[in-house]
């Protein structure tokens, strides 16, 4: 059994059937990990949420900021805008079903026994990996018992400071950020959503969230996606997956047992 940790598809089902092809994707016996933004920008956002879904156990997503921008203007919180693809979707007769599904995944999956832990955006600094998947455990049970509520105080960029004594709205708007949106930190932690270009040309001010020096140790190697500026290059401890397949670059697949990656080409 191979399992195969995939970067972002936006709608891209194409690319990624050419993937699991090129990687012999056994459904039966290998598994897939999706860092989420299934849908959004790319041409075919309602056939692949439909594919994702059809895998069953094979396949574990878990979600990104698309995904939750979907489920958003589905429950009236968020008109779609210019830029979306989401239409087919939201017109589509099996939609009620496939976003029910799609709430219901998580935020993070972890596999001890593989040793890595799979996120949308990141991890923040000043968290440990209990303290993160506690947090998303939390947010994913306020999505299930009050999406209303959740949905309708998501947007924002603060709080931009992880604190202990945050409550209801700004602990999940914080939580969300941090999970699905996150790229940057400034050196003592804050989030910062200014800049979200390659490290190699961020502000002095900036690092990307794994390298705060004060960084907590996860004792787990981290899959992520949401930023396709990003090089394949990064410490040991972090894996990017995210190679911009919506927009022309490729779309990865990595071997966590083998440590092996390969790709297709976007057209």
């Amino acid at each position: 059994m191979t399992t195969y940790a995939i970067g972002d598809l936006q709608g891209c089902l194409t690319p990624l059937e050419r993937l699991l092809d090129k990687v012999k994707f056994d459904p039966s016996n290998d598994r897939i990990w999706l860092v989420g933004d299934l849908v959004n920008r790319g041409p075919k956002s309602l056939q692949t949420l439909r594919y994702v879904k059809s895998l069953g156990n094979a396949a574990i997503t878990v979600l990104g900021n698309h995904d939750l921008h979907l489920l958003a203007v589905v429950y009236g919180y968020r008109k779609p805008s210019s830029k979306d693809t989401l239409k087919r979707i939201i017109n589509a007769p099996d939609r009620d079903e496939l976003c029910d599904w799609l709430a219901a995944r998580p935020l993070l999956h972890t596999d001890e026994k593989l040793g890595h832990t799979l996120v949308h955006a990141g991890i923040h600094p000043h968290w440990s990996l209990k303290r993160a998947t506690a947090l998303a455990d939390r947010l994913n049970k306020a999505l299930e018992e009050n999406p209303d509520e959740l949905f309708e105080n998501m947007y924002g960029n603060t709080p931009a400071y992880w604190s202990k004594e945050l409550k209801k709205h700004k602990l999940n708007r914080f939580v969300i950020n941090v999970f699905t949106r996150m790229r940057y930190c400034q050196l003592d932690g804050a989030l910062n959503f200014d800049f979200n270009g390659s490290p190699a040309n961020a502000p002095q001010h900036l690092r990307p969230w794994y390298a705060v020096s004060d960084r907590k140790k996860l004792g787990s190697r981290v899959i992520f996606g949401h930023w396709s500026s990003h090089p394949s290059m990064s410490p040991s401890d972090v894996m990017p997956t995210d190679r911009g397949c919506v927009w022309g670059g490729c779309l990865s697949a990595y071997a966590i047992e083998r440590g092996e990656s390969v790709w297709v080409k976007c057209r």
